[in-house]
């Protein structure tokens, strides 16, 4: 009787439902179709936060932004990621007050102190901020990023399978991306390069970030296919799949992903070389030495540099070091000066997270100013992952950021060397070149207030930190791969 009960009201409310969301929907009103799948994710959340995650880290590649359906919002988010990384922040934390199953060593891990740190500065500027509501914004949006990404990321990583699970669930999607960008891209000719600016639309709001993207993965990817034993199957479909990647790469006609997989490159040579840290110590100051002594020489040697942005892939590397003419490179540097400006105005608590692109049109000077320069907040960050915080929270935020990067690469070169199987050593440093990418990447352009880039950046992170954490002498004999 208790069970026709249930199943009687399962019918009466289900009926109720129906009715009203067809009438809804004649009146053009769709919201309510969404409530059942609103309410399977809070379910899956509450019953298996794992594969909640997993589902969001699909989602991220074609996740749209909120203003390509109403264009005159005063502020934006990704749909449906954004929402449901804001869904796993409460429940994460609700889980970590009521449960025991979370590992403490992960929360102790110097990385995971380094987040801390930096989050707490976010926090303090914020509260020093020149709009604290940008701010705020900011520091809400970088957590629901960090507790996904990384804190849960890092938990589920126990289970080493999860590692290249969350790979995975990145790559089939974004490899729908890819081709979907090429076929747009050939309608005006691959090798249009102005049509590689439009041609990630919707999915991302700029070539570069695409570029960085694809970077990031081509180590792993590689990296992947040295692995599985026999499966040769598999290891031509991770062929495939990578020299896909590799020529989405070159038709994004992102120079800043091109130079950062040659970036990767060189650390995998002194990596594979054994070459000490006291030796690229040496090398550095030298090399710095030399061009602070030639500086005059080599300025007049850039500023003869006149080749702009080309079709041509030779010519468009070749733009790279044009200070003079070429206007994206021109751009750039306007947005670095003003944020040094900036800095040098506030050089402790900077002018609040997220606010750089509010605030540095007064700090352009008429010299510096491009065709495309704007005083209008469009396109307006620091094109720099260590001179936005910079401006935006002063020393100890490019400080407390730089600490992350540093103690991650620790942890990566840790992993890699005192790993015992082949698996894990590949893994740990193909995560690490991916990540070498990035950090190369972020002296050009800045992407980590989007879910794209959060997404393998801090999940990358947060592969080295479990794999320091849980692949201890008895992880490394069991088999994930």
């Amino acid at each position: 009787m208790t069970e026709r009960k249930h199943l009687v009201w399962i019918y009466l409310l289900s009926g109720i439902f129906i009715l009203a969301n067809s009438i809804l929907i004649a009146k053009e009103f769709y919201f309510l179709s969404f409530v059942p799948l609103i309410l399977a994710l809070v379910a899956l959340g509450l019953l298996a936060m794992d594969k909640l995650l997993l589902v969001i880290v699909f989602l991220t590649p074609i996740s749209i932004s909120l203003k390509e359906f109403v264009t005159d919002l005063e502020f934006d988010l990704h749909l449906p990621t954004e929402p449901l990384l804001f869904g796993i922040l409460l429940l994460f934390i609700f889980k970590s007050f009521s449960t025991e199953n979370m590992d403490r060593r992960i929360f102790l891990h110097p990385v995971s102190i380094a987040i801390y740190l930096n989050l707490i500065w976010i926090f303090i500027t914020s509260i020093t901020s020149t709009l604290p509501l940008v701010s705020f914004k900011f520091l809400i949006t970088r957590i629901w990023f960090l507790t996904a990404f990384y804190f849960l990321a890092t938990q589920i990583f126990s289970n080493p399978k999860n590692m290249k699970r969350y790979i995975w669930f990145y790559v089939i999607p974004f490899l729908a991306v890819i081709v979907y960008t090429i076929i747009n891209h050939s309608q005006y000719g691959l090798v249009n390069q102005k049509a590689a600016h439009s041609a990630v639309h919707p999915f991302y709001n700029d070539h570069t970030a695409y570029g960085a993207v694809l970077a990031m993965f081509i180590p792993v990817l590689v990296g992947f296919g040295f692995t599985g034993g026999k499966a040769y199957f598999r290891r031509i479909f991770i062929l495939i799949l990578t020299g896909i990647f590799i020529f989405a790469l070159v038709l994004s006609y992102s120079r800043a992903a091109w130079l950062s997989v040659g970036a990767a490159i060189l650390v995998f040579i002194v990596v594979k070389l054994r070459i000490r840290i006291q030796y690229l110590i040496f090398a550095g100051i030298l090399i710095f030495g030399l061009i602070a002594v030639s500086w005059p020489e080599i300025k007049i040697t850039l500023e003869k540099n006149r080749q702009d942005s080309s079709k041509e892939f030779s010519k468009h590397i070749q733009s790279v070091s044009n200070i003079t003419s070429d206007v994206s490179n021109l751009e750039r540097i306007n947005r670095w000066k003003c944020a040094v400006r900036m800095f040098n105005e506030k050089p402790f608590f900077g002018w609040g997270p997220g606010t750089y692109m509010f605030q540095y049109a007064p700090f352009q000077v008429s010299h510096d100013r491009t065709i495309i320069s704007t005083n209008f907040a469009e396109h307006g960050n620091a094109h720099s992952e260590y001179l936005g915080p910079l401006s935006e929270s002063g020393v100890l935020g490019t400080l407390t950021f730089l600490i992350i990067i540093i103690l991650s690469v620790i942890t990566g070169l840790r992993v890699y060397k005192n790993a015992t199987k082949p698996e894990f050593k590949i893994l740990s440093l193909s995560v690490l070149l991916g990540l070498i990418t990035y950090f190369t990447h972020g002296f050009l352009n800045n992407f980590l207030d989007s879910d794209k880039a959060s997404a393998p950046f801090w999940g990358f992170i947060a592969i080295l930190v479990a794999m320091d954490v849980f692949t201890s002498k008895a992880i490394n004999r069991i088999q994930f791969l």
